[in-house]
């Protein structure tokens, strides 16, 4: 390194800058397009390109890429953060980050939590995260009762119940929303019949009211209903029960449906007939979508604006949530979760889910850094 070359950066972002630039093999965090144009955006447009430069020039080599004309001249004060609109989180570099992390929780938010581990861990993270997927009751119970994990997934709000059973042990649960789902309600590719349904009609099915395809609509074939559905552990079957059966479970329960808090399972299922019908978290469709088929519901077909303006009926938030003891006394749990809220929308699209709003986003940052 050039002497001087320090003076150019915070010292909460020199070393990660330097480690991505100079070492593609260390970090790929300058290599990832979008994680660069976020480090980017926490700096002013006109020193930006400075910072660019000065690293190609402690590396000895210039950047691959240029798309402005640099200024001549590199300034010898430090470069100052400038805050995005709101909350601005501290930058972290993960080649500092150590020890373990546990998370437990929505198997609907484990494919999400799962990538965030993942790049975490690419651009410099040496501990180990471990993920259980048990569906958002169990993940709230072993935060909230067991008290064994940092992090819970889940794929519905924490209820009053599970408040007081976390506030037992001496943790207040965090709320950070990370993104949205829009809920798929799926059926094979080889089901040719059925393209909408309403929720009157999906209320009859998974209630167990109609029995063959024929009771919803006479051109449908006279063939048994086959149902999948997550089990009653799970976020997305309480927010199913709630949003389409009227909070009622009797009949879903009753149906012959056959249940498993594994969404792998669900699409397995839904794939081996015709005939079947199953609902499952939007990244699961997504990574299936050869073989699986979404359905439009109340005419409306899931989509990134359909989910966001709400216009898709069974659009919902997707949240993690820690506790601020746990952040402190654990400042990889912190650190880990900072990540994640800095570059979630990098990664979800790639995932299968949508971005949660702007404002939903900034929200979650500035329980962040309240927690700290």
């Amino acid at each position: 390194m050039r002497p001087g070359f320090w003076s150019l950066m915070t010292r909460a972002t020199s070393a990660a800058l330097v480690r991505a630039h100079c070492s593609q093999r260390v970090s790929p965090l300058w290599r990832a397009g979008a994680r660069q144009n976020a480090i980017c955006a926490r700096f002013s447009a006109s020193w930006c390109w400075v910072l660019v430069l000065a690293l190609a020039s402690a590396c000895g080599s210039a950047p691959t890429t240029t798309t402005s004309t640099a200024p001549t001249a590199v300034p010898t004060a430090p470069i100052a953060v400038i805050p995005a609109q709101g909350a601005t989180l501290p930058m972290i570099d993960p080649t500092t980050v150590t020890g373990d992390i546990i998370v437990a929780g929505s198997s609907t938010v484990f494919p999400l939590t799962e990538r965030m581990a993942e790049v975490f861990a690419e651009d410099g993270y040496s501990g180990q995260i471990t993920i259980d997927s048990v569906g958002t009751g169990g993940g709230f119970e072993r935060f909230c009762v067991t008290g064994e994990t940092d992090i819970a997934n889940a794929s519905r709000p924490i209820d009053e119940e599970e408040v007081q059973a976390c506030r037992a042990i001496g943790r207040t649960p965090i709320e950070f929303r990370v993104g949205t789902d829009a809920l798929a309600v799926v059926v094979s590719t080889e089901n040719t019949f059925v393209n909408d349904l309403s929720r009157a009609q999906l209320a009859q099915i998974f209630s167990g009211a109609a029995k063959t395809w024929n009771v919803i609509d006479p051109s449908y074939p006279d063939e048994p209903i086959q149902l999948f559905s997550p089990g009653s552990d799970s976020g997305t079957y309480d927010y199913f029960v709630e949003e389409v059966l009227d909070d009622d479970a009797t009949g879903l329960q009753n149906s012959g449906a056959q249940f498993s808090e594994n969404d792998s399972v669900l699409v397995q299922g839904v794939q081996g007939s015709p005939y079947a019908i199953g609902y499952l978290g939007f990244a699961y469709y997504h990574a299936n979508r050869s073989t699986l088929r979404v359905l439009s519901v109340d005419g409306v077909t899931p989509t990134p604006a359909t989910a966001e303006d709400g216009a898709y009926p069974l659009a919902r938030p997707l949240f993690i949530y820690s506790d601020a003891n746990v952040m402190r006394e654990k400042p990889q749990v912190a650190a880990f979760i900072n990540y994640y809220l800095t570059f979630v929308n990098d990664e979800i699209g790639e995932v299968g889910y949508f971005a949660a709003s702007p404002e939903a986003l900034e929200e979650a940052r500035q329980a962040w850094l309240d927690s700290q």
